[in-house]
């Protein structure tokens, strides 16, 4: 019995469907994990929800004009990230602005939907996610996302170090804290969009902030951070994919209940903290606060 298990899992992965959901969800452990640690970082967790309202609206513009879906998903999301970062002074700012582009934005998508009579089957299935109906386009976004993001932390590590640690610290610093804002929350509302077709934009969470979560709870500073984010996001994509296509189960849940499991786990783990919350001037050695 197992052998022939066995088999059919084998069989299953020599499909090119299959393959290339593994490849992409390969690609989204290295980049999404990250954009998880800006997130928790910067506390805007309403900001994953904002986007998936805006991916909505961006999935329903594209079934009315016969554009493509998750392209006008993408779009939408990120005009959304670069639309409220001037907003992103503060904490209470940002949460307003999220909670007033959430209503907005599912408002508009229903509207349209209603208006111009296209189903909206279509539109609300994305939000449970189609692994396996990951295209070639779809790898080139994840793709770039996992150069661009792990990039942009190795080369504007010591800002982003300062701006996570502390805003105040690194406007006094001279970091180009709007601008760098900026460029993180259109990488988040594109991340989200990217994720739509992985998990479903319901359940983002299992590629993004949950191997973060598990992250900072093992990391000293940003970089340790990041690398365990990473490498939690693999092991979590990989087993999850795993064991859902051995038993034939949904794979977003699956992956979802992974990451779940993992962050529990991890959280059993004394927390393991450093004598000073003092930023250091080397970013590689910035140490996140445990909680906001």
């Amino acid at each position: 019995m197992n052998s022939l298990a066995a088999a059919d899992l084998g069989q299953l992965l020599q499909l090119v469907p299959v393959q290339r959901a593994g490849t992409a969800l390969l690609l989204a452990a290295v980049g999404l994990p990250v954009i998880g640690v800006v997130i928790v970082g910067l506390d805007i967790m309403p900001v994953r929800f904002a986007m998936m309202h805006v991916a909505l609206l961006g999935i329903a513009v594209g079934l009315l004009t016969g554009l493509d879906p998750m392209l006008c998903a993408l779009v939408a999301c990120a005009l959304a990230g670069a639309g409220v970062a001037p907003l992103a002074r503060t904490p209470d700012g940002l949460s307003g602005a999220m909670g007033l582009l959430m209503s907005l934005a599912i408002a508009a998508a229903l509207l349209v939907l209603a208006v111009s009579g296209v189903n909206a089957q279509g539109a609300f299935a994305l939000l449970w996610g189609s692994i396996l109906s990951v295209g070639t386009s779809d790898l080139w976004l994840l793709g770039a996302l996992a150069v661009v993001v792990p990039g942009l932390f190795w080369w504007r590590r010591r800002d982003l170090a300062l701006l996570l640690y502390d805003r105040e610290l690194a406007l006094s610093s001279g970091v180009r804290v709007n601008r760098l804002t900026l460029l993180l929350l259109v990488l988040v509302a594109v991340s989200v969009a990217g994720a739509l077709k992985l998990t479903g934009a319901l359940l983002v969470d299992a590629l993004t902030l949950l191997p973060a979560l598990a992250a900072r709870r093992l990391g000293t500073s940003l970089k340790s951070i990041t690398a365990w984010a990473v490498g939690i996001g693999v092991a979590v994509n990989l087993t999850g994919f795993l064991v859902a296509l051995k038993l034939d189960w949904p794979p977003g849940p699956v992956l979802v209940l992974t990451a779940g499991a993992l962050v529990l786990v991890v959280h059993l783990i004394p927390e393991r903290r450093i004598s000073s919350w003092r930023a250091p001037a080397s970013a590689s050695s910035v140490s996140l606060p445990s909680s906001h």
